[in-house]
């Protein structure tokens, strides 16, 4: 091997082994990102100091283009931001990933122009004074908010016209994704721990008073059980939404393979909810062409697709009439038809700032009435998840007083997975 060869070799391990020390190496204890930065590290080390003259043999042209070419085409295929600066924090290298976070960064320009984080810049430093890596954090709020783990290492550059001084790069993780996870699992939690703590508080009360003062009065037990029953009930549909949801999120990656015809299962439930439908004073219509609606599913969970929409609409939509439609429609692609299931309602609508959030766990945009109707809150994310099972989409569209349309679109039997 070459000495320049060797040199960068040895440039890009020793940048992987600094970042990996940091990371965790020590400790046993790395993840996908440390070795992600650690590879980078090789590559990015060997083929910048690949790229420097060796003093004793010069590489031809050719091949230093051509090793220019290969780091360009790694660092635009790198999904992260990553950005490479000299000792005075001025922007070397960055890749496109970082150009689309940072629009403002500039080659040749200091890093501190597009992005005034103290606790990077300060990191920068530190790591050129002590040659050991370390993390940091970063987060934007502007387009939207975003968090980031930046892992910043030294890297050598032993040919380098600086005398051998090296050079630091940035390497940023999105964790914004597995933030949000997080949040949801703690929101979930104690929305879960709330919605159940609620009713049992109730039925506690209820039986402390059925024991004590109200052990001889008829009346008021009958109406305290009564009261205690819905409570229970209540309770119930909660535990069996959560298990539904549980049980969906489980095999959500696994395509049903059942041939199903979904306009059989929209009548069967409309004859469903009729009783529910007329003790409110709600008029289903059905506006589906009599023919066949093939398409691969799990019979069970349409059923439950659609007995929580038109469910949804009877209890929310204010009366009036609930339509129930059934239909193709195909898409630019016509390789990809689709069937559309749509519950439309006559209600008095839905505030826009509402809609993206209501397939959430536990969202209601009104808590009492919800609860007053029997809600769990957790119907449309048990929709969602279903149609999402099925590889279709789900589009929910309403104004405040002019009603709320849901529409499931699901891939017809034989068609190609919606995107």
């Amino acid at each position: 091997m070459a000495r320049g060869a060797r040199r960068s070799a040895w440039t890009g391990a020793g940048v992987a082994v600094a970042v990996l020390t940091g990371a965790g190496w020590t400790r046993g204890s790395l993840d996908a990102g440390d070795v992600a930065a650690a590879v980078l590290a090789v590559a990015v080390g060997g083929l910048i100091g690949g790229l420097r003259r060796s003093p004793v043999v010069a590489p031809p042209e050719s091949t230093a283009a051509e090793r220019h070419s290969i780091a360009e085409a790694l660092l635009a295929n790198i999904p992260d931001p990553v950005i490479l600066v000299d000792r005075r924090s001025v922007v070397i290298e960055v890749n496109p990933a970082a150009r689309a976070l940072l629009p403002t960064l500039k080659l040749r320009h200091p890093l501190s122009f597009a992005l005034r984080a103290p606790e990077i810049l300060d990191g920068i430093e530190e790591v050129l004074r002590t040659g050991q890596p370390l993390k940091t954090l970063y987060a934007t709020r502007v387009p939207t908010e975003r968090a980031f783990e930046v892992q910043i290492g030294a890297l050598p550059m032993p040919d380098g016209p600086m005398g051998g001084q090296p050079n630091v790069v940035l390497f940023l993780r999105d964790l914004t994704s597995a933030r949000r996870l997080e949040a949801m699992r703690v929101d979930f939690v104690a929305n879960a721990s709330h919605e159940l703590r609620t009713p049992l508080a109730s039925l506690l009360g209820f039986i402390e008073t059925l024991q004590g003062p109200a052990r001889a009065d008829a009346p008021a037990r009958e109406r305290f059980l009564g009261i205690m029953k819905t409570q229970a009930l209540r309770m119930t549909r909660l535990i069996d939404d959560l298990l539904s949801l549980s049980r969906i999120e489980l095999r959500e990656h696994v395509a049903p393979t059942q041939d199903v015809d979904l306009g059989q299962i929209v009548r069967q439930m409309v004859d469903t909810q009729g009783p529910l439908a007329r003790d409110r004073g709600v008029a289903l219509a059905v506006s589906a062409p009599d023919a066949p609606y093939p398409i691969l599913g799990d019979r069970d969970e349409l059923l439950r697709v659609v007995e929580n929409l038109v469910e949804n609409a009877v209890k929310y939509g204010g009366g009036g009439t609930v339509t129930i439609a059934l239909g193709r429609e195909t898409p630019a692609n016509p390789r990809k038809p689709r069937i559309v299931l749509e519950v439309r309602d006559e209600g008095p609508g839905i505030a826009p700032e509402h809609i993206p959030r209501l397939t959430e766990r536990f969202y209601r945009v009104d808590v009492a009435s919800s609860r007053a109707q029997g809600g769990t809150g957790l119907g449309l994310a048990i929709v969602k998840h279903i149609v999402n099972r099925h590889r279709g989409r789900l589009v929910i569209e309403s104004a405040p007083g002019k009603g709320t349309s849901v529409r499931a679109l699901l891939p017809e039997h034989g068609s190609e997975t919606l995107h």
